[in-house]
């Protein structure tokens, strides 16, 4: 074996192999993006060419669609497959109700479209993002760039009226340079702390002129994966209200142990 990724990336991967047990023949399969997602689209790649496992997979930004080419699963466009059965991706946080904050590497439009245009959601994750209030991390907010100072005054305008805590809104950077999504949109940061009514504040935003979409994924994920470094996971689905707890067996012939371009 390779040598054995750190604790967090550990954690990361054997939620991402057990997500895969979700996997079938011959399914259309949403892939996410993000370090997390990653793991999951190389040990894809690898059922697939050592398996023979036959799958398509619809990539949620220009990143993932690199990568799952690079690992030799099979990619198409959601035209092009319509409908999907599954879609695996990550989270930046989220709570008891399989609420999800998403968007911290700057694709939460076509993730959300990716997942609900899916029959199931399986977000795979660590512990550390697990909150009993979503907020803690910044909410990310696309918009178009024509006007997004209007945009974001408005968006701080409306933040006055909602439950939370902090109502601080930042453009989102990618060093100098404003952050560009693969849609050539701009992502306004919204430094919430807590969000008391995510449904509320989801549906206020999306009304906001210039908004194109929010990263509160509501009444979206079926199953949450968490992973832990010693190997074992919780699964907890929304849909039966189990929680269960697994240990995932990693072999020792694993080739996936190599540091991982976010």
């Amino acid at each position: 074996m390779a040598a054995r990724p750190n604790p967090i990336d550990m954690a990361k991967y054997v939620s991402a192999r057990r997500a895969l047990d979700y996997v079938q023949d011959g399914m259309r399969i949403g892939l996410g993006t993000g370090s997390t997602a990653a793991w999951m689209v190389r040990a894809l790649g690898e059922m697939v060419r050592q398996d023979g496992l036959k799958v398509t997979g619809v990539p949620t930004s220009s990143r993932t669609a690199e990568l799952a080419r690079q690992c030799g699963v099979p990619v198409a466009t959601l035209e092009d497959a319509k409908w999907l059965d599954l879609t695996i991706d990550g989270a930046d946080e989220f709570d008891t109700d399989l609420s999800l904050v998403k968007g911290g590497g700057g694709a939460l439009l076509q993730e959300k479209i990716v997942a609900t245009a899916s029959d199931m959601m399986v977000v795979i994750t660590d512990a550390s993002k697990q909150v009993d209030h979503l907020g803690a991390f910044p909410l990310p907010v696309e918009v178009i760039p024509f006007g997004w100072q209007t945009t974001k005054a408005l968006i701080e305008e409306s933040l006055i009226g909602m439950d939370v805590a902090g109502r601080s809104v930042t453009l989102r950077l990618n060093r100098d340079a404003p952050f560009r999504t693969d849609e050539g949109n701009l992502i306004l940061d919204l430094h919430l702390r807590r969000i008391g009514n995510p449904r509320q504040l989801s549906l206020v935003l999306n009304q906001i002129p210039g908004v194109v979409e929010n990263g509160l994924f509501l009444d979206i994920c079926d199953v949450v994966v968490v992973g832990a470094s010693d190997g074992t996971v919780e699964v907890r689905d929304i849909n039966t209200g189990t929680v269960t707890h697994e240990t995932v067996d990693i072999r020792e012939d694993d080739n996936l142990f190599v540091d991982i371009a976010d």
